[in-house]
């Protein structure tokens, strides 16, 4: 019986081998789904390892699971192998790690042409959450007790699909036929891209013209951060020294690999700079360092290049910025990933760039690199993951169906619906990956409201629920003796405000929001809020919630609906560059005594922060925020300080009390005005308006002078 299964065993791997050498051929690799008693599975894998010299193997494991002769990784440790190549990757699911979305993300692009990714589950996957679940389990959840719809879904795609391999520990496994392989692309003329996209994006690159950016968008695989690096070589060897940014310096590492690949001249001094013998360099900036230096004046200018990785996972807001900061400058970003898509990058940017940059250039790349054209893993790993997950189309009925909550039992099962739910929130928003779709169906507390079909979705809402905690729990949270999971909303107000009574009391928070592109500004957005915020209130939710980062549109939009800000981070958010606010309002009788404590804790709390460490907050931000403070008209002595600034010879500085009235009680519709918010920046955060002082004070008089006119405090002159 042994010696049978041995010869069982040894026919498995030896019909592997001979598949993985017809996936070679075609430069395709697939996916192995080896499903079992995990200890028979590892013990399948690690012979499947041994049988052959595969480049690079590598075991993704926790660590008491992955075998102690072997190199291995755990899941969280993903990311480290981007820019790394291998030919055999084992991805055990079934032990004390669970299931990571954006691991197997990450590792499926790393696995080169002719390679093999082995997805180790238990036989029975799907009838319960993993272990991977317990970062999903908010207090007071246990991970134990959460649904899996997220894994039972991903099962079922599995037997479904006829590019997987399925092989079940004690049988052969099940080898897919295999089309013909598309023919591959001849010699490159420029012997440093392995592409004639790639070829084409680098000659863009170095010729890049003033005011003339150009938008690279690709899928993953296709060389794009790669371009960026021989372009970055090209260019220093010229002299020219160059800045690069994204959201992490891991997302640029295959950029500073050709780099020093192609200048062996040169040396990486630090961990974000490259520097050549000719003196030029490549400095890499965190979005936030970035956003301060350009404040500064210490970055940008005449003759200065920024390369822009993984763009679509920046604000809008801060890329606009930077446009008008470089004269030349490249955008880069993957369309669709693990990392977010990229998808509604062009429609959210198209406005900055046609408004700042009307000649900039668009360029794709379709090629992959690691692998070939029509590969099985690819498009299955794109299925399972939603990686590619379209938009709907756009449907408007008159009049406008009211909303519906959207059950997460019926959605799991509606592989139509789930896409089009899925591709709505990542066209709009530039964080959604794929652990977000398994938030979505299985996180605790969690509600899916849309306007419109469900297979159409026209807009889509998704709420966590929040608080709720016991007085003790309250108590040890404010004093940072306990952190339970989750409740973002909550326990920030609890741990950074003080406020007891925002943990004990019941919270619904927004995670997202989208609005089909084409449904923009037909009130779709608030009428989910308003639907959702009343059935919340029927359910005795005390308090409404939402964070973001403080830009100015985003901020119009939520004090539209009735929200008030509750607290400002007063640090920038390394990936995105911006400062986190948070807003709330009431739904009942508690959340009016909340947040009436919270609104004035804020309105005490704002001007000294703009002082000090929120000197670097927009301007535009300001004078909104401004609105949250008590109004108070100005006496008669402010009114005369202001006209003397106006149109006397009194030192603004020295009626600084007086202007920071003036710029507090304008209202909210000339808080939009560039003058307010001269006036803002100058009186709350000390911000010059001009480099030269007599100017700058003559710009700030005008300032003062249209603002108080517009805001009717003298509509005329003073005189004398």
């Amino acid at each position: 019986m042994l010696t049978k299964a041995l010869s069982s065993d040894a026919r498995a791997i030896k019909a592997l081998l001979a598949h993985a050498g017809r996936l070679r051929r075609r430069r395709w690799r697939q996916l192995v789904w080896l499903a079992g008693d995990p200890a028979e599975c590892r013990a399948r894998a690690q012979q499947l390892w041994h049988a052959a010299s595969w480049q690079a193997p590598l075991w993704v494991a926790h660590e008491e699971d992955a075998p102690t002769d072997l190199s291995f990784i755990t899941p969280r440790k993903a990311r480290t192998r981007l820019g790394a190549e291998h030919q055999l990757v084992v991805f055990d699911a079934s032990g004390r790690a669970g299931f990571d979305p954006e691991a197997l993300g990450a590792l499926a692009g790393t696995l080169t042409g002719g390679g093999l990714l082995v997805l180790i589950t238990q036989a029975d996957w799907g009838a319960r959450p993993d272990p991977d679940y317990a970062r999903l389990a908010d207090h007071p959840w246990p991970w134990q007790q959460l649904s899996a719809r997220y894994l039972a879904r991903l099962a079922h795609l599995l037997g479904g699909r006829k590019d997987v391999v399925t092989w079940q520990a004690q049988a052969l496994p099940a080898l897919p036929r295999l089309a013909a392989g598309l023919q591959a692309a001849g010699a490159m003329d420029d012997m440093a891209c392995r592409t004639a996209d790639q070829t084409a994006c680098v000659a863009q690159l170095v010729r890049l013209k003033r005011r003339r950016p150009l938008v690279i968008t690709a899928d993953r695989g296709r060389g794009k951060s790669a371009a960026l690096g021989i372009a970055c070589a090209r260019l220093m060897q010229d002299g020219m020294s160059l800045v690069t940014t994204a959201p992490r310096l891991g997302a640029v590492e295959s950029l500073f690999e050709r780099l020093a690949a192609l200048c062996p001249d040169g040396k990486r001094l630090t961990p974000n700079r490259f520097q050549l013998k000719n003196g030029a360099e490549l400095c890499f900036l965190p979005p936030d360092v970035l956003t301060q230096e350009v404040e500064a004046g210490r970055q940008g200018g005449d003759g200065r290049y920024l390369m822009v990785d993984e763009a679509a996972a920046i604000p809008a807001a801060l890329l606009g910025q930077w446009l008008a900061a470089f004269p030349r400058i490249a955008f880069a970003t993957t369309v669709d990933g693990y990392e977010g898509s990229g998808r509604g990058f062009a429609l959210r940017f198209r406005c900055a760039l046609d408004r700042l940059t009307p000649q900039w250039k668009a360029l794709t790349l379709n090629a992959p690199i690691r692998w070939g054209a029509g590969d099985p893993l690819e498009a299955a790993v794109n299925q399972l993951l939603l990686l590619k997950a379209p938009l709907p189309d756009a449907e408007r009925q008159k009049p406008p169906v009211a909303s519906q909550v959207i059950e997460r039992d019926a959605l799991a099962l509606d592989e139509e619906a789930l896409q089009a739910m899925f591709g709505l929130l990542v066209q709009s928003h530039y964080r959604t990956s794929p652990s977000d779709l398994r938030q979505l169906l299985d996180g605790p507390g969690t509600t899916l409201r849309v306007m419109g079909r469900s297979c159409a979705p026209q807009a889509v809402l998704v709420t966590r629920e929040e608080g709720g905690f016991a007085p003790a729990l309250a108590e040890q949270v404010a004093l940072g003796e306990r952190r339970p999971q989750g409740h973002l909303l909550a326990q920030s107000l609890a741990a950074h405000v003080g406020s007891r009574a925002a943990l004990r009391a019941r919270w619904k928070r927004v995670v997202r929001i989208a609005t089909h592109p084409e449904r923009r500004r037909e009130g779709l957005a608030q009428q989910l809020i308003d639907d959702d915020s009343r059935a919340a209130a029927r359910q005795g939710v005390a308090l409404y919630g939402a964070t973001f980062g403080a830009e100015a549109a985003l901020l119009r939009f939520w004090f539209a609906q009735g929200f008030q800000p509750v607290r400002l981070g007063v640090t920038r958010e390394t990936a995105t560059g911006e400062f986190a606010v948070m807003v709330a309002k009431s739904l009942n009788d508690e959340g009016d005594a909340v947040l009436s404590a919270l609104s004035a804790a804020f309105a005490a709390a704002l001007p000294g922060l703009l002082a000090f460490e929120l000197s670097g907050l927009p301007a535009d931000v300001v004078s909104l925020l401004l609105q949250a403070l008590p109004r108070q008209p100005l006496s008669a002595e402010e009114c005369q300080a202001v006209s003397d600034v106006a149109y006397g010879r009194r030192d603004p500085a020295l009626a600084r009390p007086a202007l920071q009235a003036l710029a507090r009680e304008t209202g909210a519709a000339q808080a939009a005005s560039i003058e307010h918010q001269q006036l803002a920046g100058w009186a709350y955060q000390n911000r010059p308006l001009a480099a030269a002082h007599a100017e700058a004070v003559r710009a700030l008089r005008q300032a003062v002078e249209r603002v108080a006119a517009h805001g009717m405090l003298f509509p005329r002159r003073v005189e004398g």
